[in-house]
């Protein structure tokens, strides 16, 4: 990042994010709390609103109303894109993934596998050569369960709807400017 930052240079980071909790893609860059309590000091992030109701997805890690306030900030200034997958479309790449390196990646982790696997297809698409670079996180022998409810099929997608959103940003704490 600092190379991009500093030096120009043109590397592309990429945040992968569920469609189910959205925080980059649909969330508004804005002060709110890091918990549900308000017992968190305000931090400036791109939320949901600290309200949000995550759906029932198997990537438990990433059912939060926020996103990191680094993150935030440096995809804010543009230096960060990010994507939204349906978990249907990410355990598909997370199976293809185990069977071809022998590794049972996390929920979280088969994210950035299927953006992976996108950008690769992309890339092919183009004729363009390009060096991918992925954080595998966790394995998934905890989600065992998730993977044989997508193995028969019985696996659903959940989008977040855009009146849910607005919902619980209409919660976001009122910040006035110090006098």
């Amino acid at each position: 990042m600092r190379d991009r930052i500093v030096e120009g240079r043109p590397t592309r980071f990429i945040a992968v994010e569920p469609t189910a909790a959205p925080s980059l893609t649909k969330g508004v860059y804005a002060y709110d709390y890091g918990d549900t309590v308000r017992t968190t000091p305000l931090l400036k992030m791109y939320t949901l609103g600290h309200t949000f109701t995550p759906a029932p997805i198997h990537a438990g890690g990433l059912r939060y109303h926020g996103m990191a306030p680094i993150l935030c900030a440096l995809y804010e200034k543009g230096h960060l894109e990010a994507v939204a997958y349906p978990q249907t479309k990410v355990f598909e790449a997370a199976v293809l993934f185990a069977r071809a390196e022998g590794i049972v990646p996390a929920p979280e982790s088969a994210h950035a596998i299927r953006a992976v696997i996108d950008e690769a297809l992309r890339a092919k698409e183009e004729g363009a050569p390009r060096v991918i670079l992925f954080n595998l996180s966790g394995h998934g022998h905890f989600d065992l369960a998730a993977y044989d409810q997508y193995l028969r099929g019985e696996l659903a997608d959940y989008e977040y709807p855009a009146e849910e959103v607005a919902r619980a940003l209409a919660s976001l704490p009122s910040v006035g400017a110090a006098a």
